[in-house]
């Protein structure tokens, strides 16, 4: 089983991640700011404090684990803007200091730069408003960072155009840049799946150096 260091852990993806990662017996430490906001117990699970966007916080956390977990958000577009790509910055510089210790970073993404079936991207979309565009990019943004690094193993998993909390069916389809869409042109998935697909990657990576995507 792996060790993960999960940063998020109190929101909507980062909860599930968490219970996934401890259903399948991962031991998780989970990196927040205030611990009393983390409400789950289990004895598979340490709670820290440590913050995401300090480079020396992130790698005295990250030190010794499998996997560091990104599922940190920004509430509103502006607070993505300010924390999606710092942390990713943040992220990358403290695993660096690591070097070849350093353990592999899976964080989660967005899909505003997922291509459609008609070759544009998810966020050309028009009527989008502002605050999902400030969303989306804040993603692209990190994304592009991670593509530019080398030196440290990532992966980036966006989800489909929508995910919101739901049923865990363990099942989900995979792509690298293409938005999964089903027969009926809807891209879904629920938190709870997506959380299967992120714990998988931990398990049997396969998409080190890269995005992929999942989707009904």
């Amino acid at each position: 089983m792996s060790t993960i260091a999960l940063y998020g852990a109190t929101g909507t993806i980062g909860s599930r991640v968490l219970d996934e990662a401890l259903r399948r017996g991962h031991q998780v430490t989970a990196v927040v700011r205030d611990p009393a906001k983390l409400t789950t117990s289990h004895p598979a699970l340490t709670v820290t404090t440590g913050d995401v966007l300090d480079p020396a916080s992130v790698a005295a956390v990250a030190e010794g684990k499998d996997v560091v977990v990104s599922a940190v958000g920004g509430g509103d577009g502006p607070g993505h803007l300010a924390t999606i790509g710092p942390a990713a910055e943040s992220l990358v510089a403290g695993l660096r200091t690591l070097g070849a210790a350093a353990p592999r970073l899976i964080a989660v993404g967005g899909a505003g730069s997922l291509r459609t079936p008609d070759g544009k991207q998810v966020w050309d979309a028009e009527g989008l408003p502002e605050f999902l565009l400030q969303i989306m990019h804040a993603h692209g943004d990190a994304l592009d960072l991670y593509r530019s690094v080398s030196d440290v193993r990532w992966t980036n998993l966006s989800p489909a155009a929508t995910i919101a909390p739901g049923e865990r069916t363990g099942t989900y389809r995979t792509a690298t840049d293409d938005l999964i869409t089903d027969a009926g042109g809807d891209s879904r998935i629920s938190a709870e799946d997506y959380a299967v697909a992120l714990v998988d990657e931990i398990e049997r990576p396969r998409h080190i150096g890269e995005r992929f995507t999942v989707g009904y």
